[in-house]
């Protein structure tokens, strides 16, 4: 067991993403008034390269005049192979109010990527004398990504939320895919006459999980591409879930609700981690490190746990 405690996050609901391109005005305010906990304002993939200008203006003027409630608000700048991404930083942090909370960096490959970003939004923030400092979310969505997924955690204070991008991590490795996330058709095992899919992306997620949680950063989980596949989006979120990511994105308003309902936890399960706390908390008056709740046994480990439920549950009661 390492001296060092793993930071806690950000104390902030990141159920569930929703994306929308900047060129879509039209669809801002419908955003707004959604469900979802974070607001993705897109200027890099969903955005053609002769309305990149325009978006970027779209984007600075609805986080100015749009009521955002008290959700989190992000804009995905350009890709740092670009010649997009600086100006995205510029304009963004020289225009936008205050209530512009964090810029997404895409395909983020090394720490050095974060850091270049860094310096330029530290320079602009002491410049205009920003009184708020912005954050960062970090896509990884390569192979060079996935293989310095820790040191890219580590490369900045700034940096709130990662999350893993399925489609471009799929082009970036060379992989036969057949969608966005979710099981695919080639990737099977074969016993006694019967296929088994398993996910071809839990290794990389994992991966992004453990970076996160050493750093004290949001975990969480991409996209996925059929929106009308109800049930292949709750898959995938109840398995980000299991393996410990707070939240998914939503590159649809119908995936909203799903991903709100798989990452919040049940009234069941609130109420046992508040047993447990009580359980520990009387073990540890009596000097005990464990003791035993329902038949199993419990420990520190487990109050850790426990609290991370509670914690997110009073999160999401504050915010009805």
């Amino acid at each position: 067991m390492s001296f060092q405690i793993q930071p806690s996050p950000v104390a902030r609901l990141n159920r569930s993403q929703l994306f929308g391109p900047g060129s879509r005005p039209e669809i801002f305010v419908k955003m707004a008034e959604s469900e979802a906990d974070v607001i993705n304002l897109d200027l890099e993939d969903s955005v053609a390269p002769d309305d990149k200008e325009k978006a970027r203006s779209n984007v600075i003027e609805a986080i100015d005049n749009i009521d955002w409630k008290n959700k989190t608000v992000s804009v995905r700048i350009n890709s740092l192979d670009t010649p997009y991404w600086y100006r995205d930083v510029i304009d963004l942090l020289e225009n936008c109010s205050e209530r512009l909370d964090n810029l997404t960096i895409p395909k983020a490959g090394c720490a050095a990527d974060i850091y270049a970003v860094d310096a330029l939004v530290s320079s602009i923030e002491k410049e205009t004398a920003r009184s708020k400092n912005i954050g960062f979310e970090i896509l990884i969505e390569s192979a060079a990504g996935i293989t310095n997924v820790n040191e890219i955690a580590n490369s900045s204070s700034r940096i709130e939320s990662m999350a893993f991008g399925a489609a471009d991590f799929a082009a970036s490795m060379g992989m036969v895919t057949t969608g966005i996330g979710g099981t695919q058709e080639g990737y099977y095992m074969h016993h006694a006459g019967q296929k088994y899919w398993s996910n071809p992306w839990h290794w990389a997620q994992a991966s992004l999980v453990a970076a996160c949680r050493i750093n004290g950063i949001l975990p969480v989980d991409g996209p996925y591409g059929d929106f009308n596949d109800r049930e292949g989006f709750f898959a995938e979120a109840k398995r980000a879930s299991t393996l410990g990511m707070v939240g998914k994105w939503a590159i649809h308003p119908n995936q909203v609700a799903l991903a709100n309902e798989v990452f919040t936890p049940s009234l069941d399960a609130i109420e046992e981690a508040k047993e447990i706390i009580k359980a520990m908390n009387k073990a540890a008056a009596n000097g005990e490190g464990a003791t035993v709740f329902k038949g199993r046994m419990v420990d520190i480990a487990s109050i850790k746990q426990a609290e991370v439920l509670v914690k997110l549950a009073n999160l999401i009661e504050n915010d009805l």
